[in-house]
């Protein structure tokens, strides 16, 4: 989320990247022969990476080329998603088992062994997808700040006018922030699928998405910033339902808190276009 938002590029569409960085994984990893556990991961990591980051591409393309709204479109791209693995987790995907017994409920066969992700304690949910996270939030950290390509899309994210006067190809470095954006979000789809459920679930990826946003923007936009936010909301999340039966708190009042921090930051986005827009035709008039 980082990436995208530093270049200035609001991306909403988490959730149906994450969903469909899982549904391809799970595809994948069902047709995998028995390999070794580092090989069947990192090819599965890959495949989430490139669907999830496809499925980024595509309001990045519109946006950069067609000037639409990425926030509409990934939004509705998150529909797209649910729909499509509501689909096929009840036809092509639904676990043969399911289908003989007649219990029809909507999961996929369980993937090979291989590719599962360790855990570090029985009968827990922690295992080492945690490492994977924490690793791509330093790769991304570099990208931004240790590298011309992501000095290129920050500078788009603070002036796309100035950095095409520059000589940046502003609409190349809108794609890409979405691509890649859109790739991590994949790659957590992988992660959920290898780590936790080992199949294709329906609601797999559980407000992830969002959840993203608030981590991204807790953590300042920056990627190191986003694990301390990310295991803080995690614990959140987690404790949820703890909370509601000790204190009295609603499990949905975190979630209800969550959705409030993405409207505003939303909203703040539209309005700081809006701002930006209108200056632009300012300056523009004044020159005339």
């Amino acid at each position: 989320m980082c990436v995208a938002f530093r270049s200035g590029m609001v991306n909403i569409g988490g959730e149906g990247q994450i969903i469909v960085g899982a549904i391809l994984t799970t595809f994948v990893a069902l047709k995998l022969p028995s390999l070794p556990k580092i090989i069947s991961v990192m090819i599965l990591l890959l495949v989430g990476f490139v669907g999830g980051g496809i499925y980024g591409l595509i309001p990045g393309v519109l946006k950069a080329y067609l000037n639409i709204n990425e926030i509409l479109t990934t939004v509705m791209l998150n529909s797209i998603a649910t729909q499509v693995l509501y689909l096929l987790l009840r036809g092509p995907m639904m676990d043969p088992l399911e289908k003989a017994f007649g219990t029809g409920y909507p999961q996929s066969s369980i993937i090979t062994q291989s590719a599962w992700l360790t855990r570090f304690f029985q009968g827990k949910r922690l295992h080492t997808g945690i490492f994977i996270a924490i690793i791509l939030a330093i790769a991304m950290y570099y990208l931004l700040w240790k590298t011309t390509i992501g000095y290129k899309m920050r500078a788009v994210g603070k002036n796309k006018n100035a950095s095409r006067y520059g000589g940046i190809n502003v609409e190349r470095y809108m794609i890409l922030s979405m691509l890649i954006a859109g790739g991590m979000a994949g790659i957590a789809g992988a992660v959920e699928v290898m780590g936790i459920h080992h199949r294709l679930l329906d609601g797999i990826s559980a407000g992830y998405g969002f959840s993203g946003i608030v981590a991204a923007l807790f953590g300042k936009l920056n990627p190191l910033g986003t694990i301390p936010a990310s295991i803080l909301f995690g614990s959140i999340l987690f404790g949820a339902d703890s909370l509601q039966r000790t204190v009295g708190i609603p499990a949905a009042m975190v979630y209800a808190i969550e959705g409030l921090v993405v409207v505003f930051a939303v909203s703040g986005e539209i309005i700081s276009r809006k701002i930006a827009s209108r200056n632009t035709e300012i300056l523009t008039e004044d020159e005339k």
